[in-house]
């Protein structure tokens, strides 16, 4: 008998007939003595929906009701799917993040797991219960209804599976496995067998929608292994672990395009010491995430500097509209943005030891007649923004570059 957590995604439960799938799933692996603990999300456009909803009633709802809001996807599903067992006489009972004892920090809509209490879920599990939980949410020491940003039903999934101790993690969405790019865009792209936490940290933080980067960063912290396989086939999927060494023989262990990117550009800041530093703490108070960060002078004023950086669409406005309020404050010209943007990236634990991967991307790019904008770089990753419209042949390119005909490997 195993302790086994499941998670499934909005595609996997996407309508009844799906949900009913996944009974059926976990039904076999009950029917084999197993414990089951199933994460799920909302169902497929239900959270955008409600997103709709939200800034049909107001330009930039208040974060506090966007949560209580949001939490209601999920919560819809965990009750379908409680009742789906119970019409296979499988004993089921459903949490919300807060029962299940998952706690948060108070950041709304992009809230932190802090501690995990699961007294209630293995009481439920002793009882002969299949427990599900509400995905992507949790509660303040206060009381209050978090949520862990998009994708935050893996972070539950991978959390819950570290604090039960539980045997196996299985994260079911609608592909496969993990793809050495994304298959929709290049259907030339491979599954991958395995991958190393630090590459899927890489992949899924710049794009890649298969994880969200927190679950990842979780699972390499605590040592949860865990696998991404279809709900929709029983073929093996992904294993995601510990780096080893024959991981290293890969240089380029794949590809991922972000179109969820925007440019904030500062435009003539005055150019003294301590000036970075106010302006990234500014984003920092505002729970704003950046990426990229360019400075150099600016055409405006040679005593000024133009500092550039990326953010996720989400918070553009929010960043916008704090850096109006903090113009004269600061003291630059303006603040100019542009949403025509993607990010391009490669990845593989192999760059680490291997010169030459920089040159053959720009190389790659340049022959498609692909400006580059901004470049990001570290151990294991290589980034660059680049135009929206160009960025789905950008990515072909590349992943034709290193992913097929493997020059590297």
């Amino acid at each position: 008998m195993a302790l086994i957590v499941q998670k499934y995604g909005g595609s996997s439960v996407a309508d009844t007939d799906r949900i009913k799938n996944v009974a059926r799933r976990i039904k076999e692996y009950r029917d084999q003595g197993d414990q089951v603990v199933v994460v799920v999300s909302a169902m497929k456009g239900v959270t955008d929906n409600l997103i709709g909803l939200a800034y049909d009633i107001m330009p930039i709802p208040t974060e506090r009701e966007m949560d209580m809001l949001l939490a209601t996807g999920e919560q819809t599903t965990i009750a379908l799917t409680a009742m789906a067992l119970h019409a296979m006489d499988i004993e089921a009972v459903s949490f919300t993040g807060a029962q299940a004892g998952i706690k948060t920090d108070a950041v709304h809509t992009k809230a932190k797991i802090q501690d995990i209490s699961p007294a209630q879920i293995h009481e439920a599990l002793d009882a002969g219960n299949v427990v599900i939980v509400a995905g992507f949410q949790g509660q303040t020491p206060e009381g209050n209804i978090t949520t862990l940003g998009r994708g935050g039903s893996d972070l539950s999934a991978i959390a819950l599976a570290a604090a039960i101790k539980a045997d196996l993690c299985q994260i079911y969405t609608d592909v496969d496995g993990v793809y050495t790019t994304d298959p929709r865009v290049v259907p030339d792209a491979r599954k991958l067998t395995e991958i190393a936490y630090d590459e899927m940290l890489e992949l899924a933080s710049l794009g890649a929608k298969v994880m969200q980067s927190r679950s990842v960063e979780f699972a390499k912290k605590f040592g949860v292994v865990f696998e991404v396989r279809s709900s929709l086939n029983d073929n093996p999927g992904t294993i995601i672990k510990e780096e080893t060494t024959d991981m290293e023989g890969v240089v380029v262990r794949g590809a991922s395009l972000d179109k969820n990117q925007a440019k904030v550009t500062l435009v003539a800041v005055p150019d003294h010491p301590g000036m970075a530093a106010r302006i990234f703490k500014e984003l920092a108070d505002a729970a704003v995430n950046i990426d990229m960060i360019v400075q150099n002078t600016s055409h405006a004023d040679e005593a000024s500097t133009d500092v550039s950086f990326t953010v996720e669409k989400a918070d553009l406005k929010k960043a916008q509209q704090l850096f109006e309020g903090l113009q004269s404050d600061i003291g630059f010209n303006e603040v100019a943005t542009d949403e025509n943007v993607a990010k391009l990236s490669i990845v593989g634990v192999g760059m680490r030891s291997h010169s030459g991967i920089a040159s053959k991307m720009f190389e790659t790019l340049a022959s498609e007649n692909v400006n580059i904008g901004m470049i990001s770089t570290s151990e294991i990753k290589i980034s660059v923004v680049i135009n929206l419209d160009d960025s789905e042949r950008a990515l072909k390119a590349v992943h034709a570059a290193f992913l097929e005909d493997r020059a590297f490997d």
